[in-house]
């Protein structure tokens, strides 16, 4: 077999966005490989606040941290993949933090997905399995892009060397953003076509930066998650927070602090003979996470009657809507839905009431 070109430009772009593996997530980060959801082809990007389009990525994907990658494709016989796609990414991505809503973002993969017969749901689902709630990976995605942690990745059949040594210098001094070429050879012969992708950029420099220390999991506690969620969310919503803390104090006897690399978050637990309940988390990203999912695996909450009960409980606070399929999932709700004293009375209220089931329903058990 030998190398050899694509006949277009396009035919490269068509082949990634069917195959998004071979922008080679296992050579990326090999302790946990990358794993990638397409939004959608040709995205957009305005250049001010509401703007209409000036520009248009090739690619946009979310991988499994919903950290958004813009991806530009070039043949190597073109050349701009020398310099000028240098400048056009970096455009793309100092406009893109800045002017692109996740509104937008979320509305251009459901219609990407609807135009190819899929349910955007379901896909979603598929992609995430157990690991998160679809609102909580959309929020995440919205955190990371106005922090500025994206990666931007330039796709070609060959990376020429000058591409290379500037990817690689970009990579080792930008942080939190990462910067990559992947080379996509094309073998044909025999009657067979193979495609090798292998992924550049990456020097020791800068694997020590962004991937050893970033994935380095980080215990949070009180003083760093009001401190991160003000930052975040702003007074408001860590005034909301801190009382939901306080009530959580006085009512159940555990909480236990997150150990996210990124995001910051605490679990009010309920310990009872020799049970521990799950009942809601709360993170720095601004949203309460209800536990239906754990709760489940517990007397008396197993019984779907009462996570009903709970979901109706809940749907009563205004801005609140909570799908019933929820009920054996980690549904989120923004924080800032509970400022009110009225509707932060009705959440504590319905966990009341929760704590109330599980200490009879563990009492029955137990006689």
């Amino acid at each position: 077999m030998s190398q050899t070109e694509y006949d277009s430009e396009d035919l490269l772009q068509a082949l990634l966005a069917k195959y998004p593996n071979l922008l080679a997530g296992e050579q990326m980060d090999s302790t946990s490989p990358r794993r990638w959801l397409l939004i959608t082809r040709e995205a957009a990007v305005p250049d001010q606040e509401d703007g209409s389009r000036r520009w248009l990525i090739d690619h946009l994907f979310l991988d499994q941290d919903a950290i958004p990658t813009l991806v530009e494709v070039k043949r190597s016989s073109d050349t701009r993949l020398r310099r000028e796609v240098i400048g056009q990414m970096l455009d793309y991505a100092a406009n893109a933090v800045l002017y692109w809503p996740m509104e937008t973002i979320r509305a251009q993969y459901e219609a990407n997905c609807e135009k190819q017969g899929l349910d955007p749901e379901q896909v979603l689902i598929d992609f995430l399995g157990d690991n998160d709630d679809q609102d909580s990976f959309w929020q995440k995605a919205k955190t990371n892009l106005q922090a500025g942690r994206i990666r931007m990745v330039f796709v070609a059949d060959n990376i020429p060397s000058e591409l290379r040594r500037v990817v690689e210098f970009l990579n080792s001094q930008m942080d939190p953003a990462e910067v990559l070429a992947v080379e996509i050879r094309q073998y044909v012969g025999q009657g067979l076509k193979t495609l090798v992708p292998r992924v550049m950029g990456q020097t020791a420099e800068a694997q020590r930066k962004k991937h050893q220390v970033s994935r380095e999991s980080k215990q949070w506690d009180e003083q760093s998650f009001f401190k991160e969620l003000k930052l975040k969310k702003g007074q408001d919503v860590a005034v909301t927070a801190r009382k939901l803390l306080d009530w959580a104090k006085s009512s159940l006897n555990r909480i236990w602090w997150g150990k996210g690399a990124i995001d910051g978050s605490f679990f009010p637990m309920l310990d009872y003979n020799d049970a521990s309940h799950s009942t809601f988390a709360l993170w720095t990203y601004g949203r309460v996470e209800i536990q239906f999912q754990w709760m489940k695996e517990r007397t008396p909450f197993d019984d779907e009657s009462l996570r009903l009960k709970l979901l109706g409980l809940l749907n009563d606070i205004p801005g609140v809507d909570i799908s019933r399929d929820s009920i054996t999932k980690r549904p989120g709700i923004p924080l800032s839905a509970l400022a009110d004293e009225e509707s932060l009375t009705k959440f504590t209220d319905a966990f009341d009431w929760v704590i109330d089931e599980m200490k009879q329903g563990q009492f029955g058990k137990e006689n």
